[in-house]
């Protein structure tokens, strides 16, 4: 008795009303005609009930266009209501990748439980202080990750060197 919101796949084939999807006429859809801000009542073979399928239509930083097709459980959802609990979602998949790229989530070392829940909370401490900073600097995250990386192996080098002199 959950509701959902999920991206299709533009080739996805959908069927207009459940007399054309027991009849299993259905059209790809990238080929529905209807336009963005709008949303069509569409039935998918292998699912008992009706969703609405709503369409985003966006421009790639290259000047090129792109369509998102969004599919929604709850009928009575409007498609800029859909649009915004997608966006929503979109925002969540960014701060997991800042998490995995940039804070390590996924390579600790640790074996026991204690030090795994301690790398997870520093990794998500440390994600949440990237990017607390970047908004500061008006950086991107991975420009300043390697800002600080570039940093930190540029004082390694000179206390390499120091340590070589005094050995020396």
């Amino acid at each position: 008795h959950k509701d959902f919101i999920m991206a299709c796949k533009s080739n996805r084939l959908v069927s207009l009303s459940e007399d054309d999807k027991k009849h299993k006429k259905s059209q790809r859809v990238d080929t529905l005609e209807f336009q963005e801000g709008q949303s069509v009542k569409v039935w998918i073979s292998g699912v008992d009930f009706e969703l609405q399928l709503s369409k985003k239509v966006f421009k790639n930083k290259d000047g090129s266009t792109g369509e998102l097709y969004l599919l929604c459980s709850d009928l009575s959802c409007d498609d800029e209501f859909i649009q915004a609990v997608y966006q929503k979602r979109w925002n969540v998949e960014l701060f997991h990748k800042n998490l995995k790229s940039n804070a390590a989530i996924t390579r600790s070392p640790a074996h026991t439980v204690k030090t795994q829940s301690n790398h997870q909370f520093l990794s998500i401490y440390s994600a949440f202080r990237l990017e607390t900073l970047a908004l500061k600097l008006k950086m991107n995250k991975f420009q300043l990750r390697a800002k600080l990386y570039i940093k930190a192996l540029k004082t390694a080098f000179t206390e390499l060197q120091t340590l070589k002199a005094v050995s020396a």
